[in-house]
């Protein structure tokens, strides 16, 4: 397989203030986000494990009522069906990785799928 790069996913906002560009493998997601300082996103669940890294900003992450304060570098694992949101307090970019796939996040237009 050939490298692939990342400016040549469109990037689509999938929750007001949320630009993404994903990558899907046959059993993984990867979510590279751009986010805007303020953006919220509402406390969800699903059933894919999810492994939060901030890579640049600040980001308040509310897991089952448990707030942290997540700057560059820091992870998170947040396990299947955990109830969890958060909110951006600067812009931030964030990177998420999902497993099983995302099959919500899949679009044809917007997405690079892996044939392997």
């Amino acid at each position: 397989m050939n490298p692939i790069s990342l400016s040549s996913i469109p990037e689509i906002e999938r929750i007001p203030g949320y630009f993404g560009r994903f990558i899907h493998s046959r059993n993984m997601t990867m979510a590279f986000w751009e986010v805007k300082a303020g953006s919220p996103i509402p406390e969800h669940r699903h059933v894919q494990e999810q492994i939060m890294t901030v890579t640049d900003g600040l980001f308040e992450l509310v897991v089952e009522g448990q707030r942290h304060m997540m700057k560059a570098g820091d992870v998170c694992i947040i396990p299947s069906n955990v109830l969890h949101g958060g909110k951006a307090i600067s812009n931030c970019r964030i990177v998420d990785v999902f497993n099983p796939v995302r099959e919500d996040y899949v679009e044809k237009d917007y997405s690079y799928i892996s044939n392997n």
